[in-house]
């Protein structure tokens, strides 16, 4: 993929011209996109893995309500392949310091409830945003929100920020943009109603059963090509029907009987299979980094010197190879940042990755005076990498004298034990894609347990605060060089793809931090 950076003086002038919406004809007909001629109409089927808590994106780490809610709500700006802001309910946006931006909107898009999309929509979202999505770091401590007029908003920063724009385009916790109303009618565990200006509007929700979306007939688009996130959004389904399917084994069922017509949630021994059934289609996304994170507030792992023992024993090719089945799935790296993030891919520190030394482990474990406590790792097979990659460890410290311990929970149970740093040493899980080093989870000082290092936080609010991108990226090389040597929070392995399963008949469909169903259709 191509890559470019945000300099000091950046200014994003995409001028975006918006096209129309109309009344689409209640038919399937073939109609012209950037894929070619495509078929119109039907129902998409999907099986999602997981219920969404809700979807209200600011409020929601999870990935569900990031993959339905896209369809709903937009952003001011989102990311484009490259994972470079772009323009979306935002035509432009200027700034000469990288403390004051000027929002130009685009004219003429309406909500899902015929309401035009104005200024005091985009503030009154961006405000709650700023307050309840934990993304937003020091950045946008005592920002101020202003409207210049019905389409032009101003952002304010106490201090100048390179990672502003990155921030406020970024798929987590994402700044989706809402009527003031509904804004206005939030209450403390999110909004009551779903209404956004994307290509489909939310319909039902039956809990624990489906979620359904209908084409917005009225949807104004962008006439560019789909670049990522950004673009053209065809609605060419009359309906995408989300049905919520735990079982792995139901969704690849129903994916090959044509009950679905796509599934999330794909077991990796399942790879082959699809690759070989010519009824099927294999998609692959990058998921991102699959870590263990130690418990750094109490118990065995708290002491730095035994979390050096345990990265140093650690075979991490091993580990890999037995929580995903084919080399197609991951790959190894060093960086905490995922390699396609052209401005924040780092080698520093690979020194400490992969050492797999069991013996000078061992010499390190003696020396520490370690007596026999036992190492508790939690894991969930819910997914069953992380289980995996729990059983692999456990050999591994087995092996140089550990006594180890696996903690097995169903993900959700796993998911709230978190931040009881009585319950374990450390965890299995995985970070997806984050845009921003502020977003990666591990580095803050309030999940998963947090954390006491001053020197860690310091480091990561000089890369928030730094006026330039390259002055950022100087911080950052310096805190993930700490954070392996010193620091050392997590274990990272390496990247892997998420796997889904479409069926023939489709075609459209991209991925880009999730699955994309605009301009996807049925042939």
């Amino acid at each position: 993929m191509k890559k470019c950076s945000i300099g000091l003086l950046f200014i994003l002038v995409l001028i975006l011209q918006a096209c129309g919406g109309g009344e689409e004809p209640a038919e399937s007909e073939d109609v012209d996109t950037e894929e070619g001629e495509q078929t119109e109409g039907g129902v998409l089927e999907v099986a999602l893995d997981a219920q969404p808590p809700n979807l209200d994106p600011p409020m929601s780490s999870a990935i569900a309500t990031r993959d339905t809610g896209r369809l709903v709500f937009e952003t001011l700006l989102t990311t484009d392949e490259n994972f470079q802001p772009a323009p979306m309910l935002a035509e432009s946006v200027e700034t000469d310091d990288n403390r004051l931006f000027t929002f130009h909107l685009r004219e003429g898009v309406t909500f899902h409830n015929g309401e035009e999309f104005v200024a005091e929509d985009a503030i009154a979202s961006m405000e709650r945003w700023q307050e309840v999505s934990p993304l937003t770091g020091t950045i946008f401590d005592g920002a101020e929100w202003r409207e210049v007029d019905e389409y032009t908003i101003e952002l304010e920063l106490v201090e100048a920020s390179s990672l502003t724009l990155d921030t406020i385009s970024s798929v987590k916790h994402a700044a989706a943009i809402m009527p003031k109303d509904v804004v206005e009618g939030a209450e403390a565990d999110g909004v009551t109603e779903y209404i956004g200006t994307g290509p489909y509007e939310f319909v039902e929700w039956k809990q624990d059963q489906y979620m359904k979306f209908e084409r917005y007939d009225d949807y104004v688009g962008m006439d560019t090509p789909q670049d990522g996130l950004t673009g053209e959004k065809n609605a060419l389904f009359d309906e995408i029907v989300f049905h919520i399917v735990n079982d792995v084994s139901t969704r690849l069922a129903g994916l090959q009987s044509g009950e679905f017509d796509f599934s999330f949630g794909i077991h990796y021994d399942s790879y082959d299979q699809l690759e070989n059934d010519d009824s099927l289609e294999s998609i692959l996304d990058i998921n991102g980094v699959l870590v263990m994170k130690y418990n750094l507030m109490k118990g065995i792992a708290a002491d730095p010197e035994m979390r050096e023992v345990v990265n140093l024993a650690l075979d991490i090719d091993e580990i890999m190879a037995a929580s995903f089945p084919n080399e197609d799935l991951y790959w190894l790296h060093s960086g905490y940042m995922d390699e396609d993030l052209a401005n924040w891919k780092s080698d520093a520190g690979e020194e400490y990755f992969n050492n797999n030394d069991p013996e000078k482990a061992k010499e390190l474990l003696d020396e520490i005076g370690y007596d026999g406590e036992t190492f508790r790792i939690m894991a969930t097979r819910d997914y069953e990498h992380f289980y995996n990659a729990a059983v692999v460890i456990q050999d591994q410290l087995k092996a140089i004298g550990m006594n180890v311990d696996l903690d097995i929970y169903d993900w959700p149970t796993m998911f709230d034990k978190f931040d009881d740093v009585d319950d374990y040493d450390a965890f299995i899980v995985s970070f997806s894609v984050a845009s921003t080093p502020p977003q990666f989870l591990a580095l803050s000082p309030t999940w998963g347990g947090g954390f006491e290092d001053d020197h860690a936080v310091d480091l990561m609010a000089n890369v928030e605060t730094a006026p330039t991108l390259e002055e950022a990226k100087e911080y950052w090389d310096e805190l993930q060089e700490y954070s392996w040597e010193e620091f050392l929070p997590i274990t990272s392995f390496g990247s892997f793809h998420n796997l889904y399963g479409a069926s023939s008949e489709l075609e459209g469909i991209t991925t880009y931090s999730g699955p994309v169903f605009w301009n996807a259709s049925f042939k």
